[in-house]
C-alpha cells in the first residue's frame, strides 16, 4: 500500500530505476524525458506535552479506515518524532486559499481526505515481484459538514481514467496529461500530488488533505492494534498474495498476515480488483469496530504503538501534518456512529473492451449520482449488495449497529462450520436514516455490518 520515505532521492525515480521492466511507467516517463527532483519536505518539532496529548487521544482516536487510523494516531507521534510532508498541487501559489488550522478539538465543517497505499518495495534486498511504484489502494474519505456521517470511497486500482497534467516536484514544469490510463499509475508518474489531482478531476471534489502509507505501515499498525477479527466463508489459498486459510471461520489477523489478506485478489470473489475491494471492506469495518472499542481507546500502549508505526511509514500533505488538524479530525471521527460510516466502491465494470480491456471502466451515471450526494452531504443508503468479494456474516451479533458511544462489543469467534455464506449476499443492517434515498447499483456496507470475505 503507500509510499516509501527515501531521504535524498525522489520516490518515483528510485522505484522506476529499480524496476526497468515496468512498461506502463516507462511509457509514461518517456513522454516527459525529465528526471524528477526532490520533493519538498518539512520537519515538525517535538513539543514537551507528549503525555498530555496522549491522554487526549486515548479517547479521541477513531478512524474510518486503515489510513484514517494512522491519521488519528499520528497526532501523538508528531510529539515524539519527525514527519515527512509533501506539498500538493497549488500549494504556495499566490491565489491559494489556505485552510485555517483549527483550534485543538474544534474542526469546523466537513473535510475530504485521500488515503493512498503504495506497493513500493520497502524491504532490504528488493522485491523481484514488483517492478514499479503503484498506488495499490486509493480511498477518498468524506466527512459531512455537520460531522454526523462519513463515506469512504474505494477507487479500483485498475480504473481507467484521464490523468491531468501533474506538476514536477521542483516546480520547473509539469508532466503531460494522459487521456486514458489506470489510476494506479499516478503515484509512480507524478507522486502523491498527481494522485490527488486525478481523484479531484474524477470526483469533482476538492481534496486538501492526503496521506501515503507503505506496506510496512499496514503490517506494524495491524500488529499495534492487537489484530483485526476477520471472517471468511470458505478456504482461501492465494499464492500471489501469500494469504492462506484451510477452512471457513473467524481469524484475528495482524502483521504480514493482515497485509496478505488485504492484498488477496485471486482468493476472493471473482478474482478481480472489484472483488478484492469488497473483501477489504470486511477488514475495514471490523477495524473501525476494533478501534472504537474500549480495549483500544483506553490502552495507551496500543495508541502509542499505532503512532510510532504510522510515523515511520507515512508521508503527509502539508495541511494534514499540523498537530491541531489531525487531533481535531480524530475527535470528529470518534463520535460518528458505526451505521453512519459507509464504505462504497467507485462504480465500475470489467465488461468493457477497447481501452478498458482487462481493466475497469467507470459507470458514469452511478458515479455522478454518488458524488453529487457526497458533495451536497445528502444522506443515502445502499441496495444491500456488499459486492462479489463479501457477504453478510450469518453469526453477526443481534445488534450490529451502534449508538454514538465509544464501546462496541466484537462478535464471538465463529466456528468454521457456522460461517458458510448464504447463496446470495443478505441485506445489511437497517440504515440510521430510514428515509434516505437508495443509490441504485452502488456496492458497499456500513461499519455496523458484520460481513465475511467470500472465498472463490
Amino acid at each position: 500500500m503507500v509510499g516509501l520515505r527515501v531521504k535524498g532521492q525522489p520516490l518515483g525515480d528510485r522505484a522506476i530505476r529499480r524496476r526497468r521492466g515496468d512498461r506502463a511507467i516507462r511509457r509514461l516517463r518517456s513522454q516527459v524525458g525529465k528526471r524528477r527532483s526532490i520533493a519538498r519536505h518539512g520537519r515538525l518539532r517535538r513539543p514537551n506535552a507528549f503525555l498530555a496529548v496522549l491522554r487526549v487521544l486515548s479517547v479521541a482516536t477513531v478512524v474510518v479506515l486503515i489510513s484514517c487510523l494512522a491519521v488519528g494516531s499520528i497526532a501523538v507521534a508528531q510529539l515524539a518524532t519527525n514527519i515527512d510532508t509533501v506539498a500538493l498541487a497549488g500549494e504556495g501559489m499566490p491565489d491559494e486559499v489556505i485552510p485555517d488550522a483549527p483550534a485543538l478539538g474544534s474542526f469546523e465543517g466537513g473535510f475530504n481526505l485521500l488515503v493512498v497505499g503504495s506497493d513500493v518495495c520497502d524491504v532490504e534486498g528488493g522485491c523481484p515481484d514488483r517492478e514499479a511504484e503503484l498506488n495499490d489502494v486509493t480511498m477518498l474519505v468524506h466527512v459531512s459538514d455537520d460531522h454526523t456521517s462519513a463515506v469512504a470511497v474505494s477507487i479500483p486500482r485498475d480504473l481507467v481514467v484521464p490523468i491531468p497534467a501533474c506538476p514536477m516536484e521542483d516546480g520547473s514544469g509539469s508532466y503531460p496529461a494522459i487521456s486514458a490510463q489506470a489510476i494506479n499509475t499516478t503515484l509512480g508518474y507524478g507522486g502523491l500530488a498527481c494522485t490527488v489531482l486525478t481523484v479531484e478531476q474524477l470526483t469533482g471534489l476538492d481534496i486538501p488533505y492526503a496521506g501515503l502509507i507503505t506496506f510496512s505501515g499496514v503490517i506494524h499498525m495491524s500488529t499495534a492494534v492487537g489484530g483485526v477479527p476477520v471472517c471468511i466463508d470458505g478456504p482461501i489459498d492465494d499464492r500471489y498474495s501469500g494469504f492462506r486459510r484451510d477452512e471457513a471461520g473467524e481469524y484475528t489477523l495482524a502483521g504480514q498476515d493482515a497485509l496478505n489478506f488485504l492484498r488477496t485478489r485471486h482468493g476472493v470473489g471473482d478474482g478481480s480488483d472489484l472483488g478484492r475491494i469488497s473483501s477489504q471492506q470486511v477488514f475495514l469495518s471490523s477495524l473501525v469496530r476494533t478501534i472504537k472499542s474500549d480495549s483500544t481507546l483506553t490502552d495507551i500502549t496500543k495508541l502509542y504503538g499505532l503512532a510510532q508505526a504510522a510515523t515511520s511509514n507515512m508521508q503527509l500533505s502539508s495541511y494534514l501534518a499540523p498537530l491541531n488538524t489531525m487531533v481535531s479530525m480524530a475527535l470528529v471521527l470518534k463520535d460518528i456512529p458505526l451505521e453512519r460510516i459507509t464504505f462504497v466502491q467507485y462504480p465500475g465494470t470489467t465488461e468493457e473492451g477497447g481501452v478498458y480491456a482487462g481493466k475497469v471502466a467507470p459507470i458514469t451515471d452511478q458515479a455522478d449520482a454518488l458524488f453529487a450526494r457526497i458533495a451536497a452531504d445528502d444522506s443515502f443508503t445502499l441496495e444491500g449488495n456488499t459486492g462479489v468479494g463479501s457477504t453478510l456474516n450469518p453469526n453477526a451479533p443481534v445488534q450490529a449497529s451502534s449508538a454514538p458511544s465509544d464501546a462496541v462489543d466484537a462478535p464471538a469467534p465463529a466456528t468454521p462450520s457456522a460461517t458458510a455464506a448464504p447463496s446470495m449476499p443478505a441485506a445489511p443492517s437497517a440504515p440510521a436514516d430510514a428515509g434516505a434515498e437508495v443509490l441504485t447499483g452502488v456496492l458497499g456496507q456500513t461499519a455496523a455490518d458484520y460481513t465475511c470475505s467470500r472465498a472463490n
